[in-house]
């Protein structure tokens, strides 16, 4: 056995742990086919004998890792893109890396993500919203580990917690139709239960319009396909089947799909049937009409959540988590009934 050094190979951890070069790979690069118990051991061993074969494992050799875990339900689409963004460069600058890894809105996939990042002993984790599969709350929970939870809001968060509130988002846009004299709103999401923040903002419309003796809010649930496309055929369908005068969206890029929609069946917007967004993504403010819609915030949100985490990390005091303010922006694809 080699002398331990800063220069120590892979065939020195594998000799040590009594296993393969193939399974040492495979435990720093965090793929399948290692246990959760022999990559803890076999991590320890390169920690201990200061093996570094890259920068994503560099954080092993050192007492306190400068890696920090982001996990986000997609790459897709500007929203995520914009919080990531304010994250990485506020971690940048404090000297931390990152890795980043995709969930598909999986509870399960975030588990096994957190399960594989827990034996890296990252500085930190940054979760996407606040609904967890069990386990992973239980995880992080006992872990000494900094977490923060992005995008959503609690009062009761694993640890830190920086986001919006999504029903209080949906009882905006349900107060703003209902000021308008729209009685008939309907909305266009996701499969239910695959994104829950879009589902606080429909209950939040609902909330507004439960006492006014009107019946259920249409929801149209299209498969899974682009934003743009969900938006179009989701109007399409409420429009031949539910003749809502308002139509609410997930987000903007699904309700421009919606206003092609109306195109196509002769709708006019805002005189037929009104439309609002959610985000102020960009395309808003270029659309022949400006789309009602709430500015979410996006980018200072990443910011703030960043320099909290590393306020955590540091062993400073943070406060409780509080909403950050969303804007409501009235545009022409709404009136006045």
């Amino acid at each position: 056995m080699r002398a331990r050094s800063k220069n120590a190979r892979i065939e020195d951890v594998a000799a040590k742990a009594n296993v393969s070069i193939m399974t040492v790979s495979r435990a720093l690069r965090g793929v399948d086919g290692v246990s959760e118990k022999k990559r803890a051991e076999i991590l320890k061993i390169a920690r201990t004998l200061k093996y570094v074969p890259n920068s994503n494992a560099r954080s092993l050799a050192v007492a306190n890792s400068n890696l920090v875990g982001i996990s986000l339900p997609t790459f897709a689409g500007e929203v995520f893109a914009e919080i990531l963004n304010g994250m990485r460069q506020t971690f940048e600058k404090a000297g931390y890396s990152s890795v980043i890894d995709t969930t598909e809105y999986s509870r399960d996939a975030e588990l096994n993500w957190v399960r594989r990042l827990l034996s890296w002993q990252p500085a930190a984790i940054i979760l996407t919203g606040v609904d967890h599969h069990p386990e992973t709350i239980a995880l992080l929970k006992a872990s000494p580990i900094p977490v923060l939870e992005i995008w959503d809001h609690t009062n009761d968060p694993i640890d830190l917690c920086v986001g919006i509130d999504h029903f209080e988002a949906g009882k905006t846009i349900g107060q703003h139709a209902l000021e308008c004299g729209y009685k008939s709103p309907a909305f266009v999401s996701t499969p239910k239960g695959h994104d829950i923040r879009a589902d606080a903002r429909l209950e939040g419309i609902r909330a507004v319009y439960q006492n006014l003796g009107g019946g259920p809010i249409p929801v149209a649930r299209p498969p899974l396909q682009s934003a743009f496309t969900t938006g179009y055929h989701g109007a399409l369908e409420l429009i031949d089947t539910a003749q809502p005068d308002l139509i609410c969206f997930l987000n903007d890029h699904m309700a421009f799909g919606g206003l092609m929609a109306c195109e196509r069946r002769g709708v006019s917007i805002p005189d037929d049937l009104g439309v609002i967004g959610f985000n102020a993504l960009d395309l808003a403010s270029v659309l022949p009409k400006k789309l009602t819609t709430i500015r979410t915030p996006r980018r200072l949100m990443g910011v703030t959540g960043a320099r909290n985490l590393l306020a955590r990390i540091n062993g400073v005091k943070v406060d409780p988590p509080a909403a950050l303010p969303m804007e409501f922006i009235p545009g022409e694809t709404t009136s006045p009934r």
